[in-house]
């Protein structure tokens, strides 16, 4: 039982708002050393961790050179880029990102788009041009409301596509767990082919979702009115 007390470790840290970093490595040291691990143990086991999971610090390369981009003009490029496309506006534009993102990654390729490398220094920016083009200066509001929704169209469009590539860790994860506890021999593709209904589901609904984002858009900025005098004189 003393072994749980990392998880109030976690609880406590996390309730002051600390380091979420320290917070989870401390629990994790609380834990093994209640569990009888010696300093050693707990040290090579922050070590096979970090070895077997080194994928995930590849935002230690990433954040940098986009950084390095933006700061030399990446977004400023972006914007003038959607400026020459008089047609496109910002619904038109995610909906189209959000169809390229489930092609994308219902073909295994989801690390190619995604909100580090494509949402933050190039599609929100663009999106924004697109809005500015159309309806001048954005308001702190609107401009959030633009980047939630190029975020929603990578999380959707990821979400519901990935699910239709035979190889991804949740379709290998269900027909696994399914073959050996029922006995069964349900095969990746037949999950593939019921999640292509449902990906197109999402695609039609979160699409016209991100198409009324103009009118929405159009309904925010519209300026208001004035006001006549009596005198019939604007004021």
């Amino acid at each position: 039982m003393l072994v749980l007390l990392g998880v109030l470790v976690v609880v406590a840290g996390f309730a002051t708002r600390r380091n979420p970093l320290l917070v989870v490595g401390a629990a994790g040291i609380v834990t093994g050393l209640l569990g009888g691990l010696s300093p050693q143990r707990v040290l090579a086991a922050f070590g096979n961790g970090f070895a077997s999971s080194r994928a995930v610090t590849v935002f230690a390369i990433t954040l940098p050179v986009i950084g390095l981009l933006e700061r030399h003009g990446l977004q400023e490029q972006a914007r003038a880029l959607l400026a020459r496309f008089a047609g496109l506006t910002t619904g038109r534009f995610l909906a189209l990102y959000l169809l390229l993102r489930q092609i994308t990654a219902a073909v295994g390729l989801g690390g190619v788009l995604g909100h580090a490398q494509t949402v933050r220094p190039l599609a929100a920016p663009m999106a924004e041009g697109a809005a500015e083009r159309r309806h001048g200066p954005l308001t702190d509001r609107a401009r959030e409301k633009v980047r939630s929704f190029a975020a929603s169209a990578d999380n959707v469009g990821f979400f519901f596509g990935e699910d239709v590539f035979l190889a991804v860790g949740s379709i290998l994860l269900i027909t696994g767990f399914v073959n050996t506890t029922y006995h069964t021999h349900l095969e990746p593709l037949d999950l593939a082919l019921w999640a292509v209904p449902t990906a197109l589901c999402a695609l039609a609904v979160h699409g016209c979702r991100l198409l009324r984002l103009d009118r929405t858009l159009e309904h925010t900025l519209r300026p208001a009115p004035e006001r006549a005098r009596p005198d019939g004189v604007a004021r």
